[in-house]
């Protein structure tokens, strides 16, 4: 893995002789580099908040950041999953990503396609998770205006950290109490069926999870930006073309004014870009 942007001097140097184990070389890089070339802005932290410190205390400051995969023309999927457009070096970056946040923010529809389980403790990430005040693992908050969700599935019956199942005020009580029966924590984050994607992460924010990612599908990731919660994008832009009807990163209706984002870094290894953006 190589860094394209950005480039300074100290990045030039090294990309012209630096030798293997410098930051510009094309080569592997460790956790920490990724961790690093990842973090979460310092703000995003319940600790940075103030929060429950006097009477000046604010509100918990989340961080909403994305990650998905895309094709030269535009495929988010291939037969419905994303990953046979991945790589090894995308999926370096997935665990990293994960890693570092409090929570995982998914779509239902996501959750059944994809076959998501629950967010597992790694050795690599204890120590630094540790130092940020977080637990083993970042949960999984799953966005379901329906509750059709299969409640015997691992992801809600035998995670590390409880799993939160975000959905509105008028949810069906039958399916709020299957999900609360299955060990899920039910957060209402709306007045009618859906989800308000500001209340969602106002609500994870309240709960101590300031530090939040989502990674789809592009019906949800079309909502937070439609409602401009969104902070920041991981692109992987994968080296491959796919044709057909797949769906884009972000699906729904279109926001009246295009959203400015400006790019932050852009890493490559074997044709693959992984690009972070951040709105302006």
């Amino acid at each position: 893995m190589r860094r394209l942007f950005p480039v300074t001097d100290e990045t030039a140097a090294r990309d012209s002789g630096g030798g293997p184990g410098t930051e510009g070389a094309d080569r592997e890089w460790a956790l920490e580099e990724l961790a690093e070339a990842y973090a979460y802005p310092s703000s995003a932290s319940p600790d940075s908040s103030g929060r429950g410190v006097g009477a000046g205390a604010t509100e918990p400051q989340a961080w909403l950041r994305a990650n998905m995969v895309s094709t030269l023309d535009g495929a988010a999927q291939h037969d419905g999953r994303s990953q046979p457009i991945s790589s090894a070096a995308d999926m370096r970056i997935f665990g990293t990503l994960r890693g570092l946040a409090d929570v995982v923010v998914v779509g239902a529809e996501t959750v059944r396609q994809e076959g998501y389980r629950p967010a597992r403790a790694r050795e690599d990430f204890a120590a630094l998770r540790e130092a940020a005040g977080q637990g083993p693992a970042p949960a999984i908050a799953v966005v379901s205006a329906s509750l059709d969700l299969d409640f015997s599935l691992p992801l809600f019956t035998s995670p590390l950290v409880p799993t939160l199942v975000l959905t509105g005020a008028a949810a069906a009580p039958d399916r709020i109490a299957a999900a609360e029966k299955a060990g899920a924590q039910v957060v209402i984050a709306g007045d009618g069926m859906g989800v308000d994607p500001a209340r969602a992460v106002r609500a994870l924010a309240e709960r101590g999870l300031c530090r939040l990612l989502t990674e789809g599908g592009p019906r949800l990731l079309g909502q937070l930006v439609a409602a401009g919660v969104l902070d920041e994008l991981c692109l992987t832009v994968s080296p491959m073309l796919t044709a057909g009807d797949a769906q884009r990163i972000a699906g729904g209706p279109p926001v009246a004014v295009p959203r400015r984002f400006e790019l932050t870094s852009l890493l490559e290894e074997a044709g693959f870009l992984f690009s972070r953006y951040r709105r302006t």
